[in-house]
């Protein structure tokens, strides 16, 4: 179940608060509960993803991206995701996400939530977006342009440039398949 009280809890903490430059970090500060854990008690996988969604939010409201994007009646749609686990989250424990744009392209913005406990990265959640709309995915310079910012992208980790390489291919081999199996072809 998406944690819908927390996306609450930190949208009002940005009530009053002025907005952040585009490629600042924000920080939303959680816990862990015994509905984030799994078997293994511990955080489940799946909940860092619905927790980076909520700390995306945030971004995007922080920066004014969130604001641009209604205005252009578009919303973010996550592409494809890669994640790094590292140590555990255990039940009551407190811990901070960090969110970032590290950089776009012609159609993709990428995020990096990092999850932080005690000053160490615990986890590590990225996203590869668009912002779409009823005439398809809106250039990220159309956004930037709305935020008046006229900088180019930063150059991106060489990670995150083979993450966009891998989920390309993905993406071209599930086309692959549709067009052997005779389906209609659609982008992603």
């Amino acid at each position: 179940m998406f944690p819908w009280l927390r996306l609450i809890r930190v949208g009002l903490t940005l009530v009053g608060t002025p907005r952040v430059e585009l490629l600042a970090t924000t920080r939303v500060i959680l816990r862990v509960w015994p509905n984030d854990l799994d078997l293994n008690l511990h955080v489940n996988n799946g909940r860092y993803l619905a927790l980076a969604d909520v700390s995306r939010m945030h971004w995007f409201a922080s920066t004014g991206v969130l604001a641009i994007a209604r205005q252009n009646k578009v919303f973010p749609i996550v592409g494809d995701v890669i994640a790094k686990f590292r140590r555990d989250l255990k039940v009551f424990e407190t811990f901070e996400i960090h969110t970032r744009l590290m950089g776009w392209d012609h159609k993709w913005g990428f995020l990096e939530h990092r999850f932080v406990r005690n000053q160490r990265v615990i986890g590590v959640v990225a996203i590869r977006g668009v912002f779409n709309g009823a005439q398809g995915p809106l250039d990220p310079g159309v956004l930037l342009s709305g935020l008046a910012h006229a900088d180019p992208s930063p150059q991106l980790p060489e990670w995150v440039n083979s993450f966009q390489q891998g989920s390309e291919l993905l993406s071209e081999s599930l086309r692959e398949e549709e067009r052997a199996q005779g389906l209609r072809a659609r982008n992603g």
